[in-house]
């Protein structure tokens, strides 16, 4: 049985960060009902025109429909599908929900046990509140560019969104707590994060050694001897390995793998003080060794003899990755709109909730079923369709 199974969910997201929120939920069994406007959600039209590999990665195993928001007769019928849910979510910009008359209070008095959940870039207080936000915006006021780059280099933006998909994993982990609480007292209540908080999370592992006092500087690739990336054969952009050396056992067990056992007796390299002063020396020595094998070859070796380390896989490989393949990482499925297509599982594997992966739905693909089973009559949704209420 699916894990969330008999939860249901109003998804009112747009774009990444609320929508990877509710996939969450759906791929855990939620039955997550996604409102888009007559122009669809702008996640549609991103990367391309019709559906974008970026509209469907984020709102499988959803059930869309349409409702115009914008015109009273939307607006209230909203209001009248609210009962019938638990949770709603909402990630528009700073003043919509306002602007529409959708806010908690209002949204709570059409169902008083109903989980509320909003995500906004900064918040819903403080001098930032009403700044409109994107996930590198977010991850520039979280601090993750001023960590990220060469030191004496500007700032350097990170290409993953965690921004969107931090934030939106972090909330989907509130509204599953809010609903166990819901369990067991029958009471919804307000949910709020804010991206740039969301963002600050990820961060606690940075400058540890003058927390809250200095900033942390950048310092590229490198986190002392030994912990850096190597270029490995094939010169390609990305044939290069990363290698973590954190313990003295893996000091020994990399030093001997790459064929230099000897400095584990040479002065040079006994403290950390000394390997810190003589890197350089270090890194040549390395490179000449993972320069006559491939990136994978390396971390094979390597990760077999216990350093921790990995070939710095580029987009493609992700797909193509032996390893990955094995877990079924990524699967291939039929669109009706746009024919095969490739979408990422949920990473969490779960033993006992199976809820296998289905494509995004088409624009307004299932409201006739939803309001159907919420029992509107037939000819009631022919109007609605007729007026332009719903599509």
């Amino acid at each position: 049985m699916p894990a969330l199974d008999g939860m249901r969910v109003l998804d009112m997201t747009q774009y990444e960060a609320g929508t990877s929120c509710t996939q969450l939920l759906a791929w855990l069994g939620a039955d997550v009902v996604k409102i888009e406007s007559p122009r669809g959600d702008p996640g549609r039209g991103v990367a391309g025109s019709g559906m974008p590999q970026y509209f469907l990665n984020y709102n499988s195993n959803k059930r869309g429909i349409v409702i115009d928001l914008a015109c009273e007769e939307g607006r209230s019928l909203l209001l009248s599908m609210a009962p019938k849910f638990d949770v709603f979510v909402e990630n528009y910009g700073p003043g919509v929900i306002e602007k529409l008359d959708l806010t908690y209070e209002v949204m709570k008095e059409a169902n008083p046990s109903i989980i509320y959940a909003r995500l906004k870039g900064f918040g819903l207080s403080g001098p930032y509140s009403g700044f409109p936000s994107y996930d590198w915006v977010a991850q520039a006021a979280a601090g993750t560019f001023s960590v990220t780059g060469q030191a004496g280099n500007p700032p350097t933006r990170p290409g993953p969104t965690i921004g969107d998909s931090g934030t939106g994993t972090q909330l989907a982990l509130a509204i599953t707590a809010a609903y166990v609480q819901k369990q067991r007292t029958g009471e919804g209540q307000f949910i709020e994060i804010s991206m740039q908080e969301a963002v600050t999370l990820f961060m606690r592992t940075l400058g540890l050694r003058s927390w809250g006092e200095s900033p942390q500087q950048r310092t590229g690739n490198t986190r002392g001897p030994g912990t850096d990336v190597y270029p490995c054969k094939g010169g390609g952009p990305n044939d290069y390995l990363f290698v973590m050396v954190v313990t003295l056992a893996q000091w020994d067990a990399f030093c001997t793998t790459i064929g230099h056992p000897e400095l584990l007796a040479d002065p040079r390299f006994e403290t950390q003080m000394g390997r810190f002063e003589y890197a350089e020396e270090f890194f040549e020595l390395v490179t000449e060794w993972t320069l006559q094998r491939t990136k994978y070859e390396a971390m094979e070796e390597l990760g077999a003899a216990g350093v921790p380390c990995s070939a710095t896989l580029d987009t493609y490989e992700l797909f193509t990755n032996p390893h990955l393949t094995e877990r079924g990482l990524i699967e291939e499925l039929d669109h009706p709109e746009v024919g095969p297509v490739k979408l990422m599982r949920m990473p969490a594997l779960l033993s006992g909730s199976d809820v296998p992966l289905e494509v995004a739905p088409m624009l307004g693909e299932h409201t006739r079923e939803v309001l159907g089973e919420l029992e509107y009559a037939e000819d009631e949704v022919e109007g609605l369709i007729e007026r332009g209420v719903i599509r």
